[in-house]
């Protein structure tokens, strides 16, 4: 699977989403026809998210291991690759070393 590389004609939040004491960070960025992404940064470490709606985390550089809730297995992804979260439900993601920066989309 092939990532972008860019976006064109969005808006960007300057607000930062924060988390993890800054081990995880992304920017939220807003399309006309009004869907929303976010672009971010996990650096070492494992981190629980929950999720509201369903996403679609692609890895766009470096490397995690992901659980998803009421699953046990560990499964790798690299860059151009991506897994699905269901809506009201969540993930467990380990990045080993380096930094993992992903693209999450949020999808309906």
């Amino acid at each position: 699977m092939s990532h972008p590389t860019s976006f064109s004609q969005v808006t960007v939040d300057t607000k930062a989403n924060v988390y993890f004491d800054g081990k995880v960070v992304s920017h939220s960025i807003h399309f006309a026809d009004q869907s929303k992404k976010t672009l971010g940064l996990i650096y070492p470490g494992e981190y629980h998210f929950g999720t509201a709606a369903a996403e679609r985390m692609e890895i766009s550089a470096g490397s995690c291991e992901v659980v998803l809730d009421g699953t046990t297995e560990t499964v790798s992804y690299a860059a151009g690759t991506f897994f699905d979260v269901p809506a009201h439900s969540g993930f467990t993601i380990k990045v080993n070393e380096g930094i993992c920066e992903y693209i999450c989309s949020f999808l309906s």
